[in-house]
């Protein structure tokens, strides 16, 4: 039976493409209007895991995920990096000197801005979803005439690609994090994120930093978001990839000056 993986957005989206990139293509779907939804489906178990955008290299971090990795007891199991190639798509027959209104996800627009810089004429339509904008051009539910989105949904929705590549940089990928219910087994695990609440005192997060550097553990990525409640202090979540001596001797190192830790998941990296 196809496993249950939750997205955010409609059939065709990008998350849907990483749906297929980590699962395969025996999938079914749960669709979610938003992030918050697609965290509680895992969590009730509507769904088996979930499909998380976290970073891209364009518009950079996804805050909100950030945050309810840390709102939610669920764990990081694997992860993808997707090519993201933005494509005009519009119904049958449209022409791009008839495109006035274009659709899509407030990310997605923001990736292409040297598309509305050339075509000033060409007004941004923010939506909730890339593919979800498709379907409602196609039906005639937004006002717009075409959408920004991957060419996996216009197929899905009988739509024609008008451009492609209109992304401002070729080198645009997305990094997905898959989460569940369960941690994800041991066997070739070799890359852990963590959360780390460190306090106010100098020299902390310089001495946090050096256990790994110490231990030869590759930090690949280091994020801060406030802490609720606790004003001007901060929770970093990390991303080290093991260098094979284990990371488990640094985070009991860790656990003795910082606050408060919390591992995400220790899981392949991609």
């Amino acid at each position: 039976m196809p496993e249950a993986v939750a997205i955010q957005g409609e059939a065709g989206s990008f998350s849907h493409a990483a749906a297929l990139e980590t699962h395969g293509p025996a999938v079914h779907l749960v669709t979610c209007a938003t992030f918050v939804d697609l965290f509680r489906a895992v969590e009730t178990g509507d769904a088996t895991s979930g499909i998380v955008p976290i970073e891209n290299t364009l518009a950079g971090s996804v805050h909100e995920n950030y945050d309810l990795l840390s709102a939610h007891a669920l764990h990081v199991v694997g992860e993808t990096e997707l090519r993201i190639r933005h494509c005009l798509i519009a119904p049958p027959r449209t022409a791009l000197p008839q495109v006035r209104r274009v659709a899509s996800h407030p990310v997605a627009l923001a990736q292409c801005r040297h598309f509305f810089l050339t075509h000033p004429d060409v007004v941004a339509v923010p939506a909730y979803d890339t593919a979800g904008s498709v379907r409602d051009v196609m039906s005639g539910k937004v006002d717009a005439d075409a959408a920004i989105a991957s060419k996996l949904a216009a197929e899905l929705y009988g739509a024609d690609v008008i451009a492609e590549g209109l992304e401002d940089h070729a080198e645009n990928y997305t990094r997905f994090l898959v989460i569940a219910r369960d941690p994800a087994p041991r066997e070739a695990a070799n890359k852990t994120s963590l959360m780390l609440a460190l306090g106010n005192t100098p020299g902390t997060l310089h001495r946090a930093l050096g256990v790994f550097a110490a231990r030869g553990l590759n930090l690949t990525k280091i994020e801060s978001r406030p802490l609720p409640g606790r004003p001007w202090e901060y929770l970093f979540y990390l991303d080290v990839v093991d260098s094979g001596e284990g990371i488990g001797p640094a985070i009991e190192e860790l656990r003795a000056f910082t606050s408060g830790i919390r591992i995400l998941g220790t899981y392949p990296a991609r």
